[in-house]
């Protein structure tokens, strides 16, 4: 399929006589896909087994007779109100056993007995209606699926006999989790339940396990309404549009039925203050998502105006910040991007997160640049399509690493699992150097280098496909907080980095959580690097130390080390330095790998390369609002002006480039 653009549509919120302006504007501008319906269950069943599609025929008519694909979606995020009140087992139940009311959306038991029933009857009358129509290519389920904790009855039986597959007896259960421990011994399983009440801090292994039980909720609830899809839409798609990252669930886990990933992308990061939060963490979100089926991806809702609903309106996208987002979600693995949204929704929750036409009704800037970019991603989808990304750096992720370590943060402030990673994955950015960020549990093969940010839990598979890699000539970078755990959540009682000692050449004699207390390392060439969150003392056990602390009492002790493993090597840091210390040592190792990229990118310029055959496009895009120069190694040819680039090419205020030899 080439790469097209969609828009996010509601035609619930309009009368029939808008939708026939809208898709006649939709159409002049090259509009390929609508995604509709997501939202709407009270108006296609306003009350039990009285399914109403007429008007959603009608509106997909407008559409499909001009040409643009449909993409429905299954409306369970929104259970009607008729439902919520003639069934409450469909609540979810907080940790006092209160009943979350209905609020704006989500409000659903994901494992209610009610819910599965009346939604199967629901998915299986919509997807009948729609399963041969000739321009309905596909289907979303629910919408941006959420870690959501419920404590019913309902969740309580299911909890217990998620349990049971998982532990042979309660004894086993007793023995792995270590409920001797206050006195926290069950003898029954009847005695086991959800975490009730607020008291902390409870059993990490409990509460892990727990979350893990939340995560696969979420996928029983979509599981259900894929069977139906798979059973009666052989021929259409099959996906979900999760959120952006940092998320509480397991999405390796819920896409591995679906047939690709999509992700709901709002970066305006020009106007956001993060500090050393979530560096560029659109790029980061972006080479998430694609690493989780490892393949290219759809965008199901991108920004289009300001946000305003949960939070106060937030600043208006700047000039160029659409066409450059847009672009940069194709660079990374995109193959469609659909806004959010036609228009500025005039009632409900809403209102405020606006579309790329304004209340005025009147298109302005934001739809002018909108224009622009559909047109140029009609001229070049064909030639784009089949296009991917082939990287030879691996960022190892993990999600239950994110989920331990947030039910016990290891040191004061800012040592956060996604934040860490991020700031690794910075330094590649700057350096445009491609890196997948994939599932910690994926084969290595193919790739010269690979980052594993605090493999806090850790299992025999794990450490060996690492310590193979290394001496099959990979390199490999391990931090601290490394082997700490067993997948249960339970304390190894061995040296750290535990099961990755050997490999690392180190061991821990002593920690120290020192957390935003600065403190120095210094390198072999006497340059020092400001060091926070936390400090390994490590001796050394075959590896060479090339980073030492420079103050404190451990002044002098190794912080970071590299250790030869038959014919690759295992770096390992102890401690978390500043973002230079990062760059300077990915840079020696990307340079040494022959993996170090021929462009030197000035500061906020993604590079990003996609591949077919023979032929490589690489994307440049400046996203800060300066204009910046970028230093070409040969004379390339512009896809977007078809002219051949200058030596020194200038890149605009968020200005895109689109170049191929």
């Amino acid at each position: 399929m080439t790469i097209k653009i969609g828009i996010d549509y509601y035609p619930e919120q309009w009368t029939p006589e808008q939708w026939e302006k809208d898709a006649a504007l939709m159409q002049e501008t090259g509009v390929a896909v609508v995604r509709m319906a997501e939202f709407a269950w009270s108006r296609m069943e306003p009350t039990e087994g009285d399914y109403r599609f007429e008007w959603l025929d009608a509106a997909i008519e407008v559409f499909a007779t001009r040409d643009m694909a449909i993409v429905l979606c299954t409306p369970s995020n929104t259970p009607p109100n008729w439902m919520t009140t003639r069934y409450p087992d469909m609540l979810p139940m907080d940790e006092q056993r209160q009943i979350i009311r209905p609020g704006v959306r989500g409000h659903r038991c994901n494992n209610s007995y009610s819910l599965r029933m009346l939604g199967s009857k629901f998915v299986e009358a919509m997807s009948q209606r729609y399963a041969k129509h000739p321009s309905v290519i596909g289907w979303q389920i629910d919408n941006e699926m959420h870690y959501q904790e419920c404590h019913c009855d309902t969740c309580n039986r299911a909890f217990v006999t998620w349990l049971k597959k998982r532990y042979s007896s309660l004894e086993e259960l007793n023995r792995e989790w270590g409920t001797v421990v206050w006195s926290g011994e069950y003898s029954s399983w009847a005695e086991v339940t959800t975490p009730l009440g607020s008291s902390k801090p409870m059993n990490p292994s409990y509460l892990l396990e727990y979350k893990r039980f939340c995560s696969d909720s979420v996928g029983y609830l979509l599981g259900w309404q894929l069977d139906i899809l798979r059973s009666n839409c052989p021929g259409q798609f099959v996906t979900h549009n999760m959120w952006q990252y940092p998320n509480s669930l397991d999405y390796y886990d819920l896409y591995k039925e679906l047939d690709f990933v999509s992700v709901d992308y709002y970066p305006n990061e020009l106007y956001r203050d993060y500090g050393d939060r979530f560096p560029r963490n659109g790029a980061l979100t972006l080479d998430l998502v694609r690493g989780i089926k490892r393949r290219n991806f759809w965008v199901m809702e991108q920004l289009s105006g300001a946000q305003g609903a949960w939070m106060p309106i937030q600043r208006t996208p700047y000039p160029g910040l659409i066409r450059a987002r847009s672009w940069q979600t194709i660079a990374r693995g995109a193959d469609m991007v659909v806004h959010f949204r036609w228009r500025s929704a005039a009632v409900g929750a809403e209102q405020f997160w606006l579309g790329l036409i304004d209340h005025s009704n009147v298109p302005g800037r934001r739809f002018r640049e909108f224009a622009e970019l559909t047109r140029e991603v009609n001229r070049l989808g064909e030639l784009l399509a089949g296009s991917t990304i082939v990287n030879q750096v691996a960022i190892l992720h993990s999600h239950d690493q994110h989920t331990a370590l947030s039910l016990q943060p290891q040191a004061e402030g800012g040592m956060h699992y996604i934040d860490n990673l991020s700031s690794m994955h910075n330094a590649f950015l700057k350096m445009g150097v491609g890196t997948d960020v994939i599932n910690w549990t994926e084969a290595l093969d193919g790739y010269k280098l690979v980052i594993v940010p605090s493999l806090f839990l850790l299992n025999e598979a794990a450490a060996q496909r690492l310590e193979r890699f290394a001496a099959r000539g990979g390199t490999v970078v391990l931090t601290n907080r490394t082997g700490v755990k067993n997948m249960r959540n339970v304390c190894e009682m061995l040296p750290l980095p535990g099961l990755l000692a050997e490999a690392a050449g180190v061991v821990v004699s002593e920690y120290d959580a020192i957390g935003n207390s600065e403190h120095r390392i210094r390198n072999a060439e006497g340059q020092t690097f400001a060091a926070k969150q936390w400090s390994d003392l490590l001796e050394l056990r075959g590896a060479e130390p090339i980073a030492w602390y420079d103050n404190d009492f451990y002044e002098g002790v190794p912080a970071v080390t590299v250790n030869k493993l038959g014919d690759g090597e295992v770096y390992y840091i102890g401690t978390w330095p500043e973002p230079s210390y990062f760059y300077q040592l990915f840079e020696g190792i990307v340079k040494e790998k022959d993996l170090a990229p021929k462009l030197q990118l000035p500061e906020g310029v993604e590079l990003s390369i996609r591949t077919k055959g023979e032929e490589s496009f690489l994307f440049l895009i400046n996203l800060t609002n300066e204009q910046r120069e970028v230093t070409l190694d040969a004379p390339y040819r512009s896809l977007l002006t078809s002219k051949r680039s200058e030596q020194k090419m200038i890149l605009p205020s968020l200005g895109v480039e689109i170049l191929t030899l």
